[in-house]
């Protein structure tokens, strides 16, 4: 469920868990430099989550945002990547509003479970089987990105793809913990359908954050 407004000062403050420049790892924007802004507090759950120390908010309690705003504008990408936990859960238009006018584009990743707030440049939604998205997160997608851990999950995927715009492109990405395993039937299944394409974490080969 989304937070309120009122401890986060109508998104003045948000519970940052941390704060780091780097590569973008998965997707679209794969191999490109952002300034990364994870958010803690998650109720989805999901099993396989290699960030489970950011679930519970209350071990990040919120911050003033507008330092952080300032560090990265001052990065050579001026580009921000919010992400989580689940970030759609807290109010994001002053964040978004304020890294406009510093001339810095940004990107979100969400799981949609809350109403998305906020005016982005690209928004990564990457649904989960069980928490679906809400509001117009499908319609504002500019890409959609499926976890898959077997194959079964192919199909759900395809149910997301139905909900998305014409221009929304579409991303399998293996679970971490299978891809070897899953890879091959990811590979056959892409070239069978070629309107999605494979997303793999490349910032785990790399070595980075």
């Amino acid at each position: 469920m989304a937070a309120t407004n009122d401890i986060f000062e109508n998104g003045r403050k948000l519970p940052v868990m941390e704060e780091f420049y780097t590569l973008q790892g998965e997707g679209f924007n794969m191999g490109t430099a952002a300034y990364f802004l994870r958010i803690g507090g998650c109720d989805v759950g999901c099993s396989w989550c290699d960030i489970k120390e950011s679930w519970n908010a209350d071990l990040f309690p919120p911050v003033v945002i507008d330092p952080i705003i300032e560090r990265a504008a001052q990065t050579p990408a001026k580009t921000v990547v919010v992400t989580g936990g689940e970030p759609s859960n807290y109010p994001l238009d002053y964040l978004t509003s304020r890294l406009h006018d510093k001339g810095v584009k940004t990107m979100i990743e969400t799981s949609g479970v809350s109403k998305l707030t906020g005016d982005w440049d690209w928004i990564c939604l990457s649904p989960k089987q069980f928490s679906s998205p809400v509001g117009d997160v499908f319609e504002r997608a500019n890409e959609l990105k499926v976890i898959i851990q077997k194959p079964a999950d192919l199909k759900w995927a395809e149910k997301n793809a139905a909900k998305v715009g014409g221009s929304c492109l579409l991303y399998l990405q293996p679970e971490w913990s299978v891809a070897k395993e899953i890879l091959e039937l990811l590979a056959d299944y892409v070239m069978q359908h070629p309107q999605w394409r494979i997303s793999l974490q490349s910032h785990k080969y790399i070595g980075i954050p």
